[in-house]
């Protein structure tokens, strides 16, 4: 309802498209009579009502060679229903996709494996931060451990473990490796 919304908002949001509106309010027109009544070339005023008509506002009507449109008075009224229900526009936004997230999904395979280690060192550090939820705080990892929960997204565990070490996101003593706070980790910028 509320991407319904926004589009609606965004339509009405042109003085061209208010007038064309409050025009068709008072009748029918055509391409023709919109563009002198506004000033405006006829593929701007297509154009336009285009947009109107893809919000369900506007219909058209033909009569032999000319197009006549119509305020679709109905159409207007249920939409300003749905604005003033008071459920209609507190519905929650879907939530923003976060940039990390998009980083992480760009390197992605459709298994949800790693097609390559980032060039990158900041996005490189994004995608080691998503490597660390498959390490428990507080647990002590053989390296053979590490590297089987690497190998589960990407073929190079040698790489990524040495890279987990060099962000200070896992510390390694005689081959026994854990996981670091994440205050301590570093960004990669």
């Amino acid at each position: 309802m509320t991407e319904h919304l926004l589009q609606f908002f965004k339509a009405m949001a042109h003085e061209s498209r208010l007038r064309i509106v409050g025009l068709l309010a008072q009748g029918e027109r055509s391409v023709q009579e919109l563009a002198t009544l506004l000033d405006l070339r006829e593929p701007t005023v297509s154009h336009h009502l285009a947009i109107l008509k893809a919000e369900g506002l506007v219909t058209v009507r033909a009569d032999g060679p000319t197009r006549w449109h119509a305020l679709d008075v109905a159409a207007l009224e249920r939409l300003t229903r749905k604005v003033l229900e008071p459920h209609g526009v507190t519905e929650a936004p879907p939530e923003p996709v976060r940039w990390d997230e998009k980083v992480v999904q760009g390197f992605l395979d459709a298994e949800g494996r790693l097609k390559v280690i980032p060039a990158s060192r900041r996005k490189r550090a994004v995608v080691l931060r998503w490597l660390m939820d498959g390490f428990a705080p507080d647990h002590r990892y053989r390296e053979a451990e590490v590297n089987d929960i690497l190998q589960r997204k990407h073929w190079d565990s040698a790489t990524l473990r040495r890279e987990l070490v060099g962000h200070d996101m896992l510390a390694r003593e005689a081959g026994v490796y854990w996981r670091l706070p994440e205050s301590a980790w570093k960004d990669g910028a």
